[in-house]
């Protein structure tokens, strides 16, 4: 599910989301990288995220929306973001195919984002009439309120081009590796690990602060307002039973 592979002399944990056919980030797969993770060494300079396949990732797990099981899986999802708080290794997402949903905020939580020209990126929640809680928290730090705001409430798909307009990509190639094995060649791999990780901790500060004092007021809106709306629960289904859903507007 996570194939584990060491770059360029050890200075690269390169993770890859491996289950056919969307790279679903479910409970399994967080498990996954949270046990990757673990691995990460004190001369890792870099960890990239890929996506096997066609696609990098369709998102976080429809099934695992349900009411019953979304605050299990907010505690597994918001803790591979905490984790990588805590290790403070810089990051790069290397994105082909589709990057929607859970997938978009793990991509946008890297330090950097590289996508090839056919990439898509969104965050298409809202056509299931929920939010995300992540997204919301990082796209704002990430691209100002505007950009943000227009992907999470509009739940559009953006192209690689305009994701490298808008800021959220840093380069659009289809020679991925190419981006991230020059980044470490040319500047990461001449640097101290340990002073890389003050550097991605001071440079994220704020973002950090967010993380803990705001990432649990966005769960409790989810799960306390959200969550107890009719709409949110027939999103949830309709899309699960294949359905147009049937919006009551409450």
């Amino acid at each position: 599910m996570i194939r584990t592979q060491e770059a360029l002399d050890g200075q690269v944990l390169h993770l890859t989301l491996d289950r056919p056919k969307a790279n679903i980030l479910d409970e399994a797969m967080i498990g996954g990288l949270m046990a990757a993770l673990d691995t990460v060494k004190a001369d890792t300079r870099l960890i990239v995220f890929e996506g096997a396949g066609d696609h990098f990732s369709f998102g976080a797990s429809v099934e695992e929306h349900q009411a019953d099981r979304v605050a299990s899986m907010f505690e597994a999802f918001h803790g591979l973001f905490r984790r990588l708080a805590a290790l403070c290794v810089p990051t790069c997402a290397a994105v082909r195919g589709q990057c929607l949903g859970g997938g978009l905020e793990l991509a946008a939580w890297c330090t950097w984002l590289v996508a090839t020209p056919s990439a898509r990126l969104g965050q298409p929640e809202i056509a299931l009439g929920v939010f995300p809680p992540m997204a919301s928290l990082l796209l704002p730090w990430r691209l100002g309120g505007g950009a943000a705001l227009d992907l999470c409430v509009s739940g559009r798909t953006w192209t690689a081009d305009e994701a490298h307009r808008r800021g959220l990509v840093h380069a659009v190639t289809e020679d991925l590796s190419s981006f991230w094995g020059s980044l470490v060649e040319e500047r990461l791999g001449k640097t101290s690990a340990a002073s890389l990780r003050l550097a991605e901790r001071a440079a994220r500060l704020d973002l950090l602060d967010r993380l803990e004092s705001h990432l649990p007021r966005l769960e409790q809106l989810y799960l306390s307002e959200l969550m107890k709306s009719h709409d949110a629960e027939e999103g949830i289904a309709a899309f699960l039973q294949r359905r147009p859903p049937v919006w009551t507007h409450a």
